[in-house]
């Protein structure tokens, strides 16, 4: 009664940990793998001596099996497979070529730097082979990375893990029995990749269209029957041929994807959220274990083989990875920058000390702890730098230009010609034919087709423009397309027009905004009163810069408010250090910005002040 008392104390207080860990780590936007690996050596016996794992006995390693599982699930279900099309060529050459160049690179610096065996020096760098989707995936959502380089390493990220993980299995095999016959590697490396495949192609397709039929299935038991298939045919091809399952887990979740069920974005978030929680007790459990006085005794040579890994054999795997393709010099510095370690190459390491201290073979704790150095090092180091180097290198998402315009009305058509006037590319979707041929009319790039259509969303190039706008009257339907195409394409700047004062009855605009979903324009703004001003001939453009002079900034921009909070003024671009941008309804205004916006001056006005309806200067070209 004692032992199952403590095994309870233990659980509870790791996923205490693991959540708080996740919660700090969030409110100060770092890495959460950062506070897990802290929380769990401060609890562990190297620590407070809260946290013993070893009271576990072989039921950490099912925790570390079936968490794996789902972690790599997640992240093939989580890829966006429209996107890795683009990169294609550089993500192959990535997990093949450079999976072999970390190996053999890593596996040199372990031995002549760490002073490892060869064997065991080589059991290393296959264990460091893989990166980390669960910290890449984070760390990219906050650096905001260009499209292209956070596609190449979350694909990495997700693909490398189970090859880097089975040829990890494979490498320990030569070194439990001593067999180094190539073809021998090479047959139980690919074996396990076609089984692990093949299970996890089929499997998930029959999971996919079971879904899809069984509508007697009520919401709460779908989440839970993915699971449960899940974690079945990672079972089946674990029984068939041992560590294949890591391939069956990343192929299932990719084949979901593809199945485009109708519940795609609950199964998402509620396998996201049991993710997190997966990492978050592994991370404290596995660290808790960690032995501090082992990593010290790797001493200088220890810190210099992750030194090397990180530059010297990195970059030269996406040298080699990247040769052809039309990344530049300054996305593929990134990408030789950021590749940190995650819980596949923890949560191995740490089965692998296990079985080697088992068989009577040295070197078990040190592979641990220089694994666990290399996570150390490469987070840190990396991961609290990564937005720094990407500002530095300008490989910032936010600067990523064009516009996507759902709606072809008179305003959404203005706000076409401006930004195309400007220089930028820009792309029109609308159902309806009338406004597309007016659009066609003036020039401007439009496809006839519902917003909904995500593949039609795509072939119009939604993953390379840096705003999604969406115009319709309907602030609701803006609101929910908005989402929509955040969750499947996630561009840099996602923006609608969320207010409709004709509509009292409406969902207020604070529900239907959030933290991804911005309102564009003014929180005045009437798409349809617009429209109708436009058709008139009621819309003056204009432009303004704001003075840099602090007391004029302050009066011009009190002025810009008091206008546009009565509806008469819309702000449609602003141009702020060289950058063209939509404004957002609560937009800061800055000192030197060049406002264009649109005054609505009602005819009559014109007349009784003699005021001659001249184009401006911004009109002359739209």
């Amino acid at each position: 009664m004692e032992g199952n008392l403590e095994i309870t104390l233990l659980m509870v207080i790791t996923v205490v940990a693991g959540i708080s860990a996740q919660v700090i780590a969030d409110y100060l936007k770092v890495p959460s793998i950062v506070f897990l690996l802290s929380f769990g050596i401060l609890l562990g016996p190297s620590g407070v001596n809260l946290l013993h794992p070893a009271l576990l006995g072989h039921g950490l390693e099912v925790i570390v099996s079936l968490s794996v599982a789902l972690i790599l699930f997640e992240g093939g279900l989580n890829l966006q497979l429209r996107e890795v099309k683009e990169v294609s060529s550089s993500l192959r050459n990535l997990v093949t070529l450079g999976a072999g160049i970390t190996l053999v690179g890593g596996g040199m610096a372990a031995h002549w730097l760490g002073e490892f065996p060869w064997q065991i020096a080589f059991l290393y760098a296959s264990l460091v082979v893989v990166t980390g989707p669960t910290v890449i995936a984070p760390l990219l959502k906050q650096v905001q990375a260009d499209r292209l380089v956070s596609t190449l390493l979350e694909g990495e990220g997700v693909l490398i893990d189970p090859i880097g993980a089975i040829l990890a299995v494979v490498v320990l095999n030569i070194v439990l029995q001593g067999n180094t016959d190539p073809l021998t590697i090479a047959m139980g490396l690919v074996s396990r990749l076609a089984l692990g495949g093949a299970i996890g192609v089929l499997g998930g397709w029959l999971l996919g269209w079971f879904l899809k039929t069984a509508r007697f299935l009520s919401e709460d038991l779908k989440n839970l029957t993915v699971l449960a298939g899940i974690w079945g045919l990672f079972g089946l091809s674990q029984m068939l041929i041992s560590e294949s399952g890591l391939m069956t887990a990343v192929a299932a979740g990719i084949m979901l994807r593809v199945a485009d069920l109708h519940e795609e974005r609950l199964l998402r978030r509620f396998k996201n959220q049991l993710s997190i929680l997966a990492i978050s007790v592994l991370f404290i459990l596995l660290s808790a274990d960690l032995s501090i006085a082992s990593m010290f005794a790797l001493g200088w040579g220890g810190i210099l083989t992750v030194g090397v890994l990180m530059v010297v054999v990195r970059p030269i795997n996406i040298l080699m990875s990247t040769w052809r393709s039309d990344l530049n010099w300054r996305q593929k510095a990134f990408l030789s920058w950021v590749a940190p370690r995650g819980i596949v190459a923890a949560s191995v390491a740490s089965l692998f000390s296990i079985t080697l201290t088992n068989q009577g073979i040295n070197g078990g704790d040190a592979i641990k702890a220089l694994v666990f150095l290399t996570i150390i090092l490469t987070v840190f180091l990396q991961g609290l730098t990564a937005r720094w180097i990407a500002n530095w290198l300008r490989v910032r998402s936010d600067e990523a230009k064009g516009a996507m315009i759902v709606g072809c009305s008179p305003f959404g058509r203005l706000v076409a010609r401006l930004i195309q006037a400007r220089g930028e590319s820009v792309v029109m979707i609308d159902a309806n034919p009338e406004y597309c041929r007016q659009a066609e009319a003036e020039h401007l790039p439009v496809y006839l087709s519902s917003a909904l259509d995500m593949a039609v969303l795509s072939e119009a190039g939604v993953s390379t423009v840096g705003t999604f706008l969406t115009t319709t009257s309907n602030a609701e339907v803006n609101s929910v397309l908005a989402q929509r195409v955040k969750e499947e394409f996630s561009p840099p700047r996602v923006l609608a027009v969320l207010s409709a004062p004709e509509q009292p009855q409406g969902v207020p605009t604070e529900k239907l905004a959030s933290a991804q979903i911005k309102p564009a324009f003014s929180s005045q703004l009437s798409i349809k009163k617009w429209n109708r001003y436009l058709s008139a001939d009621e819309v003056r453009l204009s432009e303004v810069i704001l003075d840099e002079d602090e007391a004029k900034f302050e009066r011009q921009r009190d002025h810009l408010k008091a206008l546009i909070n009565t509806g008469k003024l819309v702000p449609l671009l602003i141009l702020r250090q060289e950058q063209l941008r939509i404004p957002r309804a609560d937009e800061q205004w800055q000192r030197g910005d060049q406002v264009t916006y649109g005054l609505h001056v009602p005819k009559p006005s014109f007349a009784a002040q003699g005021i001659a309806a001249t184009p401006s200067k911004v009109s002359s070209v739209v």
